[in-house]
């Protein structure tokens, strides 16, 4: 009796075990080093969107004619396309909270890429923002969850009609709504907020999106009846993500065409980042396996690369360097 009492106890925990596993799928190690790979080259390759179509902004309203005709601007959206697509793969293939931070690399890359092509400043403040960002970057790494809280489709319909994510995505479209049609044709040229609220609130549906399109496409083409749904739940959430990508765009070029664009990409960066992982947060659950410690560091890491990114922009203006100031010692002496 005691046996099979002892036996019986053990199977329950190792279900109860497997039942664990089977919510929070570790990816393999080659998966998790791809997908950081990915990552990387698509935030240097979406750092450098901004300077490419600000640049083509700049040589069309130089020869008076539209941006659409310059090729450089047209580089910069190829450019922002093949980093979209990486992102993809990379959402794919490790949690949300590990790859949207990284995009923090694309802004160092982004300033210094600035200071050749658009003669914009870079001085020794900005280059320790750009240190300060990546090593920010490695401390997210480190410390962001290496398992997946949502494995299947069947479970993605479940957290997409949870009512908090339901009711999150409501006030989000208020709010696009009210950016888009009352506050941004008065004062989207005089306040960059309102062009960045408008794309970094539209993160809340292209992150998730892509992320779920990627888990309903490995149902698409098993022989099931979940298949169908599958389909279905894939074209709508392409639908979605189109239709974000097109708004986010849009507002994108405007924000260029008013304001600096290492100044434009910092902000960007911080505001979309803190919202895509709000939404990440509410939907996956992503932030259910992270411990104390790694939510602190995370926490760390995030700041870390917010001040960097101030540095480079905030300073930007001041002109000196470190000649100028081993002088002023020499004369105080």
């Amino acid at each position: 009796m005691g046996s099979r009492a002892g036996t019986g106890g053990m199977g329950t925990a190792a279900a109860a075990a497997a039942a664990a596993g089977e919510g929070a799928r570790s990816p393999s190690p080659a998966a998790v080093s791809l997908g950081l790979g990915v990552a990387v080259v698509s935030s240097l390759v979406n750092g450098s969107t901004f300077v490419l179509q600000k640049k083509g902004i700049v040589r069309a309203k130089r020869r008076g004619t539209s941006y659409l005709t310059d090729i450089v601007w047209w580089a910069g959206t190829i450019a922002m396309a093949v980093g979209q697509i990486g992102n993809f793969l990379a959402y794919t293939a490790v949690p949300t909270v590990l790859v949207t931070p990284l995009g923090a690399l694309g802004v160092p890359f982004g300033s210094i890429l600035a200071s050749y092509l658009l003669k914009e400043k870079l001085n020794i403040l900005g280059k320790l923002g750009c240190l300060l960002s990546c090593a920010g970057s490695v401390v997210l790494i480190i410390h962001s969850p290496k398992s997946e809280s949502v494995t299947t489709q069947a479970e993605l319909e479940e957290k997409l009609t949870n009512p908090v994510f339901v009711g999150y995505l409501c006030i989000v479209l208020l709010m696009l709504l009210l950016l888009i049609f009352w506050i941004a044709p008065a004062h989207g040229p005089t306040n960059i907020m309102v062009y960045i609220s408008i794309c970094s609130l539209l993160g809340s549906f292209t992150v998730p999106s892509t992320k779920g399109i990627g888990l309903a496409a490995q149902d698409i083409f098993h022989n099931n009846p979940s298949s169908q749904r599958a389909l279905c739940l894939c074209l709508v959430l392409l639908a979605v993500l189109g239709c974000s990508i097109i708004v986010q765009f849009r507002y994108i070029n405007k924000a260029l065409e008013c304001f600096d664009s290492s100044v434009f990409g910092a902000i960007y960066y911080v505001v979309f980042t803190t919202l895509v992982l709000l939404a990440s947060a509410i939907l996956f659950r992503e932030w259910s396996n992270v411990g104390l410690v790694d939510f602190l560091g995370m926490a760390c890491g995030f700041t870390t690369v917010s001040v960097g990114i101030v540095l480079i922009q905030v300073f930007k203006e001041f002109n000196f360097n470190l000649g100028e100031m081993n002088k002023s010692n020499v004369k105080t002496d």
